[in-house]
């Protein structure tokens, strides 16, 4: 990467994430990626872990999550953070978008996303 990164809104680029759960790599730099995530109504996003720490922020829509051992309904405006490690899923209630920040970067998002 040079001196930076401008990436500008596009309908297209999203990967299936898992049944009924979409991903959009929006911008990254040397050490954060930012990633947009669809998940259609009841969609379950199955429990898993990963080395990069994980920061969201709901921006439409319900979504249970579970970090570790605890669970909660995440409503719009709500937040999170994920230490890297540490299993975590969801299951979508409703229609839901949620924007994501990993850090380190996701190596395996960069190659598979093209938008």
């Amino acid at each position: 990467m040079t001196d930076g990164m401008f990436v500008h809104r596009s309908p297209g680029g999203y990967v299936a994430a898992a049944p009924g759960i979409r991903r959009k790599t929006l911008a990254h730099g040397g050490s954060t990626l930012l990633t947009e995530f669809r998940l259609d109504a009841g969609a379950v996003l199955p429990v898993h872990d990963h080395p990069q720490e994980q920061t969201g922020y709901l921006v439409a829509g319900v979504l249970r999550l579970t970090i570790g051992d605890e669970t909660r309904d995440m409503s719009p405006g709500d937040s999170w953070s994920i230490p890297g490690g540490v299993p975590h899923g969801g299951v979508a209630l409703v229609d839901t978008v949620a924007v994501e920040v990993f850090s380190p970067v996701r190596e395996d998002y960069l190659l598979a996303d093209v938008g």
